[in-house]
């Protein structure tokens, strides 16, 4: 296995149904205009309410790209 260089950053992925599909929806907007997206780090999950009731979720979270030769 080779060594690699990674950069990180910061992103929030949104969803009205659920934290994992914040995630997911985060994960797979970034991974359409970063290269190389290898891992994701949660740091805070929020939301709004609305109601009464929780109306969206936002997930804070940090991705790992590998830098390219």
């Amino acid at each position: 296995m080779s060594d690699h260089v990674y950069k990180k950053v910061e992103i929030v992925g949104t969803a009205e149904t659920s934290i994992d599909d914040a995630i997911r929806n985060g994960i797979e907007r970034a991974s359409k205009t970063l290269k190389n997206v290898d891992w994701f780090e949660v740091g805070e999950i929020r939301g709004h309410v609305s109601g009464g009731k929780v109306a969206h979720f936002q997930v804070v979270m940090k991705v790992g790209f590998r830098l390219e030769e």
